[in-house]
């Protein structure tokens, strides 16, 4: 054998076998994920975007009119009681009426009722407060209710993920993990979306909530000084 017929053979015994190249298989966005789904998960992600978009307008709009609803100057009721003490009755119903807000639309009342007994204006006082309490609480039991929705949706969302790709593996000839993939995808992003839909719901309930029990606070407390400020002259 020559040198060179020598050299070629080992070459060839020492050259490292070709390792086939794989292609990295391509991530998927949430979204591809959500539009590559069956139509019932798209069904359900499509309720959970209508009721997460209702709960965020129920938490501004609500949140704006509680707002609303507490701002009221200091000195209303000063000025109520400069009026009613100087016998102007007209002047504290104007002023009530210039002010857009439950205490202002309860203290009219009362104004109008003066000259019958207490207990009849107490009484008007509190009819009024309770008409505007319910306007104030307007949707809260929807949102309530998308907080304790939401999950269940999801959760159907999770089994139907999982009804998928239980059927995937059964019709599949070989079992991959790209088998269970699509089905499994669904019932997690269907799981996740019901989960951060009932999160802000709940967050946003209980944020309207202590807004609105300040509200009352001061509708509370606007009652009792109408209440007393009425009393004063026949003490």
């Amino acid at each position: 054998m020559t040198l060179h017929a020598l050299l070629s053979a080992l070459f060839f015994l020492q050259a490292p076998a070709t390792v086939p190249v794989t292609k990295p298989a391509e991530s998927q966005s949430l979204l591809d994920i959500i539009l590559g789904s069956s139509t019932s998960g798209l069904i359900v992600i499509g309720i959970l975007l209508i009721l997460s978009i209702v709960a965020v307008y129920i938490i501004i709009e609500r949140y704006l009119t509680l707002t609303r609803a507490g701002q009221v100057d200091h000195n209303f009721m000063n000025s109520i009681r400069a009026s009613v003490e100087s016998g102007n009755l007209q002047a504290a119903k104007a002023l009530c009426q210039s002010v857009d807000a439950p205490m202002a639309r309860m203290v009219e009342k009362g104004l109008d009722r003066i000259g019958k007994p207490l207990d009849d204006i107490n009484k008007s006082i509190e009819n009024v407060g309770n008409l505007e309490l319910l306007k104030l609480e307007k949707n809260l039991s929807t949102l309530a209710s998308i907080s304790g929705i939401a999950p269940m949706i999801g959760l159907l969302g999770t089994v139907i993920g999982l009804i998928i790709a239980f059927q995937d593996m059964a019709s599949a000839d070989v079992i991959k993990p790209s088998t269970l993939s699509n089905g499994i995808y669904h019932a997690l992003t269907a799981t996740a979306s019901g989960l951060l839909v009932s999160i802000i719901a709940m967050a946003g309930y209980n944020i309207l909530v202590n807004n609105l029990d300040k509200v009352i606070f001061k509708m509370e407390n606007t009652a009792v000084q109408f209440m007393d400020l009425l009393q004063e002259p026949s003490r």
